[in-house]
């Protein structure tokens, strides 16, 4: 390790100096400069600003003697390789060893150095050897002179060699204006010494490494490049913000003809295998787990990724492909579960031990597990009216439902019950007969069911089902609401808490039958309603 010395002019015209260890490579240049010399802010003076009273101190020049011999015998012990010069120093000579310089950013150097005056001043690299001198300006305020050479930056870097190129002087002097990473700037240069690249790479962060592939890109610097292009495609990249500044970097290189295939292998695929055949092998393996664990949590997470991608713009063939995808598992579930059903009510009749059943009702609750799942993907997806469809359709399942212990089928009533909330709360639309149907095949199993549901099935909520139920009802002709309504009514009448309640939806039932604030004059008879009251009473 080498040590620089930072110069600070200071209100009073004192010389503070500070010494900064950098790190210098094998090869005898500077690599990765310490950040802190570029985090310093210069004061300037200003008007506004009182001096502040300080106790005495010893002469500027016996102060700075003696550091400067602490520095030096230091620097002499480990062969430094960078000088330090300051401003008032170093400006005079820098103007007039170079007279009549073509500026490259349209400055003078006598506007250079009024403004490096009030700015830091670092030195890099070997004056003696050197034959070519580079003035970094900064953004923030640092003056940076690098002394380099002409051969070494022609080699590695297209735009010093396009700017050395347009020199006529014997010692020529190339002004960098507006940097905005000087740190990386300076590292950027320094790493043309160096023979192995990625090695200087392996330690850094991904951040710093695509402030380095930027200045690289800049100055045409390709094996850099290309070096820190293998670092990417090899470490990892934490987080998304990281993964999309990885992303957006390289593919701003793409279109200059740089190889960045490697890196952009980790977000894309070249595989001719469309998505919609991976979302069927991942809902295949989902479908066929039986560990429970692992299925609860990978369904959890596939349901949110999905969601993730519904919100963003996609072609309508897609998603009907992605749809149909998801419409083929559900009716291999059902059949798998319709076979269930059909062998563990036939063990039943058969008076089959219990232990030969077990299997079919495990299969029971793992298909409808399955089928709530895919409904719930269904309807995030508004795509579920199929499902009520071909739901209302199994009434060979319904009249198998009443023949198994409730323990073994209440799985399949909350399959009726997502339908019920998913109507009431509009996330599906089917026809008035595919909800009369299902109404007509389905509510008086899940009635059934009722009871056990509210204390066996914790992510049963009450409220939220009967409140569907009701809904769904009332969204149907007033005739059909009352047969439905008057029939719930005597169940309720003699189960109480164990029959879902759908009182509001009675009462409202009830205003547009008797207070009929719609109809017109014509009024029908009302002799069969009270029949109907009569004998529920009864």
């Amino acid at each position: 390790m080498a040590e620089i010395r930072v110069p600070k002019v200071e209100q009073g015209g004192q010389t503070k100096i500070k010494n900064v260890p950098i790190a210098v490579t094998p090869e005898g240049f500077w690599c990765c400069p310490s950040p802190v010399v570029f985090q310093k802010t210069p004061k300037t003076q200003s008007p506004l600003n009182k001096p502040k009273s300080s106790p005495p101190t010893p002469a500027p020049n016996t102060a700075f003697q003696k550091k400067s011999s602490v520095s030096e015998k230091k620097q002499a012990a480990l062969a430094p390789k960078s000088n330090l010069v300051s401003s008032d120093q170093k400006a005079p000579n820098s103007d007039a060893s170079l007279p009549g310089l073509p500026s490259i950013t349209e400055r003078t150097l006598r506007v250079k150095a009024e403004n490096v005056q009030r700015k830091v001043s670092i030195e890099f690299g070997e004056p003696g050897t050197s034959d070519l001198k580079v003035i970094l300006l900064g953004k923030q305020g640092f003056a940076v002179k690098l002394s380099v050479h002409k051969k070494i930056l022609v080699e590695h870097s297209r735009f010093f060699a396009n700017k050395i190129s347009e020199q006529q002087l014997v010692f020529p002097c190339l002004e960098i204006d507006d940097c905005d990473d000087v740190e990386i700037y300076v590292e950027t240069v320094g790493l043309m010494y160096c023979k192995e690249l990625k090695q200087r790479l392996i330690k850094q962060s991904v951040p710093r490494v695509l402030r380095i592939l930027k200045i690289a890109e800049q100055l045409g610097f390709t094996s850099c490049i290309q070096s820190c292009l293998e670092y990417l495609e090899a470490v990892p990249w934490v987080g998304e913000e990281e993964e999309d500044k990885v992303v957006n970097s390289v593919l701003r290189l793409q279109g200059e003809g740089i190889g960045v295939t490697p890196v952009l292998k980790r977000v894309s695929s070249d595989v001719s295998k469309p998505p919609k055949d991976t979302l069927s092998q991942i809902l295949e393996l989902m479908l066929k787990s039986n560990e429970e664990r692992g299925r609860r949590e990978m369904k959890s997470i596939v349901l949110k990724l999905l969601r993730e991608s519904n919100s963003l713009p996609s072609c309508s063939s897609s998603v009907d492909a992605c749809n149909a995808i998801i419409y083929g598992s559900c009716r291999s579930c059902m059949d798998v579960l319709l076979s269930a059903f059909r062998q563990a009510t036939e063990s039943e009749l058969t008076s089959k031990l219990h232990d030969c059943k077990e299997p079919f009702l495990k299969q029971i609750s793992l298909e409808a597990d399955n089928l709530s799942w895919l409904l719930d993907i269904l309807a995030d997806r508004q795509a579920a009216d199929e499902f009520a469809v071909m739901w209302a359709s199994q009434q060979e399942l319904a009249s198998l439902h009443g023949k198994l212990p409730i323990m073994s089928r209440y799985h399949v009533s909350c399959i009726t019950a997502r339908l019920f909330v998913g109507i009431g709360r509009g996330e599906l639309l089917p026809s008035k007969d595919i909800r009369l149907l299902l109404l007509e095949t389905w509510l008086q199993p899940l009635i059934n069911d009722y009871n056990w549901l509210q204390h066996g099935c914790r992510s049963f909520d009450r409220k939220v089902v009967e409140e569907g139920i009701g809904r769904t009802i009332l969204t149907l002709p007033l005739e059909e609401q009352q047969s439905i309504l008057l029939g719930w009514l005597g169940t309720f009448l003699k189960a109480g808490d164990s029959c879902p309640n759908l009182q509001k939806a009675f009462e409202v039932w009830w205003r547009r039958t008797f207070v009929r604030p719609y109809t017109d004059s014509v009024n029908p008879p009302q002799s069969d309603t009270t029949v109907g009251l009569k004998m529920v009473e009864k």
